[in-house]
């Protein structure tokens, strides 16, 4: 596999006059491919550790997790989305930091019967950060910085420092804080936890997630860099859920994948709220990542489902994989 087929930097940092033109040094909000770049990979070296298992029930690490209906959600069901929790809640407007974030989320009723159906849940991975620090007993920065660290990511970070903010794309107003977001993660619930969760967080670039992503197929030919072939074996394939493309913090190919109808059905994928996006296709030994900062516009508008998926098909067909 070459390195780099294509890459491309389009437009500015943002609308003032004077913004910075975008270029391969750009640091964007990743938002929720956090999810998979730091919170399934690290839950998938804890396999790899013999620390957990994706059988273990969610109570034998949450005091506050009882009740009938909750005792057989796994570690896998959140990895899953279908724990029973519900996709969202301002938790950010009550008072109360990561121990009563984790409380709240631990006695919500569930919506639906654990394993009947995926609803794709930030509190659901909000809750499995906070079991991978608890495992740790480390915080997530500081376990995706030993991560990064041991194979040579730079530019992939949580709480990016201040000396990266003049190449930072900004993420647009935000009213709550009162402030234009530059270095400073998008999403309230992220922002109430100190900037460092399980579901958001992330700053990178796009060498960063691409070199992320190379090692991530090598690991699924045997590598064993960042996790085994036999764990990421497991979390890369379909749950069987019924109506779900998810498999274990990822999803997978289907016609309406915003990775287009060319990739293969071994994909596996990500997108993030801020307008980013990561598809990797081992039968292709191919991978696109896709960095914007979308949310700059204060426009709302559905331009970003549509690009996504034609990104993908001409890239792929520029790529001569392809008809």
């Amino acid at each position: 596999m070459k390195e780099t087929l294509w890459r491309g930097a389009f437009g500015h940092l943002s609308y003032d006059p004077q913004a910075a033109a975008a270029d391969h040094h750009t640091i964007f909000d990743l938002a929720s491919l956090t999810k998979v770049i730091a919170t399934t990979t690290l839950s998938m070296r804890h396999i790899d550790a013999g620390r957990w298992t994706l059988t273990d029930p969610i109570d034998q690490y949450v005091n506050g997790w009882r009740g009938s209906d909750r005792e057989v959600v796994t570690i896998a069901d959140l990895l899953a989305h279908s724990s029973g929790l519900q996709a969202h809640l301002p938790l950010f407007q009550e008072q109360g930091e990561r121990d009563a974030f984790k409380e709240k989320i631990s006695r919500l009723p569930l919506e639906y019967t654990p394993r009947t159906m995926s609803v794709y849940s930030d509190l659901g991975f909000i809750l499995l950060g906070f079991l991978v620090e608890d495992l740790a007993k480390e915080s997530l920065d500081h376990q995706l910085r030993n991560m990064t660290e041991s194979c040579g990511i730079d530019d992939l970070r949580y709480l990016p420092p201040d000396s990266w903010k003049t190449r930072t794309a900004p993420t647009g107003e935000n009213s709550l804080r009162g402030r234009r977001l530059v270095g400073e993660v998008h999403d309230d619930n992220g922002w109430a936890l100190g900037g460092v969760a399980g579901h958001t967080g992330l700053f990178g670039s796009t060498p960063a997630v691409g070199r992320f992503a190379r090692i991530l197929m090598s690991d699924l030919r045997g590598s064993e860099i960042l996790v085994s072939s036999t764990t990421l074996q497991a979390f890369t394939r379909g749950t069987g859920i019924p109506n779900s493309s998810r498999a274990l913090g990822w999803d997978t190919m289907l016609p309406t994948s915003s990775c287009g109808h060319s990739f293969s059905k071994s994909a596996i994928g990500h997108t993030g709220f801020t307008g980013t996006s990561l598809w990797i296709d081992p039968e292709l030994d191919l991978y696109i990542v896709c960095l914007t900062n979308r949310v700059h516009d204060p426009i709302d508008n559905n331009a970003m489902q549509t690009f996504r998926p034609a990104l993908h098909d001409t890239a792929l067909r520029a790529s001569g994989l392809i008809d």
